[in-house]
Parts: C-alpha cells; sequence; structure tokens
C-alpha cells in the first residue's frame, strides 16, 4: 500500500503551494489546479512520488548509506532534528556553511576540534585553565555544536541529502549536485524540480506538512537499517550452518529458513477532481499562509 493517504495529505496541508504570482513554470506538471490565487499541487502525483523516494532511501539505507537531513527555515527546524534523531542520521537545521559536502575535509577538522574540547571539559582540563580562557574555549565549543553538532557523526559524504525547500537550502543542493550526490526534496511550487532527483510535490512552508513528509523519510531510513540488520543475520547463520556441514557427523536433519518478503502496492487511484474537492473540506485543518 501507499506509503502515505491523500487523507494525511489532506490533513497537512501538504496540498497548498505558494500564489500563483510567486510560482516556477517547471512546476507546471505538479499543479492540479488553482483557487483564491493559490497553486493547488497534484496530490496524486505526491502519493506516487512519496513512494519512489521512501523506496530509494530504504534500499540506500540498506546498503549502510548516510542520509544527510536538511532544513534550515524555521518551519523544518524541529522536524528535521526530531526526525533525524530518530532514525540516527546527520542533519543540518541552523545556516548551511559552505563546503559542508565540497570541503568535507575541513568541515571533519572542526568536527574533531568540538570533539577535543568536549574531552577537555570532560577530563577537567577546563578546571586548570584561566577562567577568560574557559569563555573563550565554551564559546568556541558552542559555535561549533550550533552549526556541527547535527553532523558530529559523519564520517565520510552521506549516500544522499533530504532537503526542505531547496530554494532556501540552494547551496546545499549546488555541493550535493557538484559531488553528484542523489537529492531527495520537498519542492513547493516556487523550485526548480529539475535539480531534484527525487522530487516530492509538497508544500514546504507548514509545519505539519513538513513534519508528516520529514517523519516518513525517517521512517523509511529505519525500515531499510532494519532489512541491512536481518540481512547480516541471515548471512552470519548461513556461515555458521556451512561450516557445521563441513564438520564430520551422523546423521543430522536440516531445517530450511524461509525469509519473509512484503508485497507491495501501487498507489491508490485517485477519481479526478477529487482533490479539488476535498481541497475545501481540508481547508479549515491546514489554512494556506500568506506564502
Amino acid at each position: 500500500m501507499a506509503v502515505v493517504t491523500m487523507k494525511q495529505l489532506l490533513e497537512a496541508g501538504v496540498h497548498f503551494g505558494h500564489q500563483t504570482r510567486r510560482w516556477n513554470p517547471k512546476m507546471r506538471r505538479f499543479i492540479f489546479t488553482e483557487r483564491n490565487g493559490i497553486y493547488i499541487i497534484d496530490l496524486q502525483k505526491t502519493v506516487r512520488l512519496m513512494d519512489l523516494a521512501y523506496h530509494f532511501v530504504k534500499d540506500l539505507t540498506m546498503q549502510g548509506e548516510k542520509i544527510l537531513f536538511v532544513g534550515t527555515k524555521k518551519q523544518a527546524h524541529d522536524s528535521i532534528a526530531e526526525e533525524a534523531d530518530r532514525c540516527e542520521m546527520p542533519f543540518v537545521n541552523q545556516r548551511w556553511l559552505g563546503g559542508m559536502l565540497t570541503n568535507f575535509a575541513t568541515i571533519s577538522k572542526r568536527i574533531n576540534r568540538l570533539r577535543e574540547l568536549e574531552k577537555m571539559e570532560e577530563d577537567g582540563h577546563f578546571e586548570a585553565l584561566p577562567k577568560k580562557e574557559v569563555i573563550k574555549l565554551n564559546h568556541e565549543k558552542e559555535k561549533l555544536m550550533k552549526f556541527l553538532g547535527g553532523i558530529r557523526e559523519l564520517k565520510e559524504l552521506p549516500g544522499a541529502v533530504f532537503v526542505v525547500d531547496p530554494r532556501k537550502e540552494k547551496i546545499a543542493v549546488a555541493e550535493a549536485m557538484k559531488l553528484e550526490i542523489p537529492i531527495v526534496a520537498i519542492v513547493d511550487t516556487n523550485c526548480d524540480p529539475d535539480e531534484i532527483d527525487y522530487v516530492i510535490p509538497g508544500n514546504d512552508d507548514a509545519i505539519r506538512a513538513v513534519r508528516l513528509i520529514t517523519s516518513k523519510i525517517a521512517d523509511a531510513v529505519l525500515e531499510g537499517k532494519q532489512g541491512m540488520q536481518m540481512a547480516e543475520k541471515k548471512e552470519g547463520e548461513g556461515q555458521e550452518e556451512a561450516e557445521e556441514s563441513a564438520e564430520p557427523e551422523g546423521d543430522k536433519e536440516t531445517v530450511g529458513e524461509f525469509a519473509q518478503s512484503e508485497e507491495e502496492f501501487a498507489g491508490i487511484e485517485i477519481p479526478a477532481g477529487l482533490v479539488a474537492e476535498e481541497t475545501e473540506g481540508a481547508a479549515g485543518a491546514a489554512t494556506p499562509e500568506d506564502r
């Protein structure tokens, strides 16, 4: 079945795009209609493309890759940090520092400096220093923690980047494109979808909309991790069985293992016009902001 339902998207206000005077013509194919000067996003396409993004993230995570969550606007700040923490992935929810990807070696040195300062504090080294020096080091540590704390466990470049509002995070998108790192993004009607590998058409200004989609990406990461653990466990059991079968033994009964696989269903077909009809009903739950 679909990763996210039409009802969930409507209730979160994912269908509300920007004002018609603020749009990117390249998003035309993802727009269902216009109402009261606001573009309405085609949620049938959002459901289908959300499924594609979900399975891409899940499969990538199963290979042991990291997904970098990026969203520095206030509407995404909390969701990015909380969902990235939930699935134990790196994130950037403060200002994107130029070179975070393209100059990763230098960024790694700053992360090492953060670890060094934390170790100095834990070891009691700060207590032996003058008060003025301690204040200076604490200020440095807090600043590093603010901007690099979310990626402190990132040892190498991520396998993909998940972005909320690629228009605002244009530097992060440009760096990922330069390094050919796949980009998954919530793309509103004022963004350029051609820059994104896995487009999720949706409202990137409503907190509920951002949280819903970000949580689904985090779910994909967790499912991918679970699949990787199961594969490693099965591989380990297979090696044990191979070693046991190599040993000379008497009659031995072998019990076969059966692997279960989830049946995947295509996205639910929605009759034409349903989105526009339900939009009015959903407006009370998630009214568009002055976008």
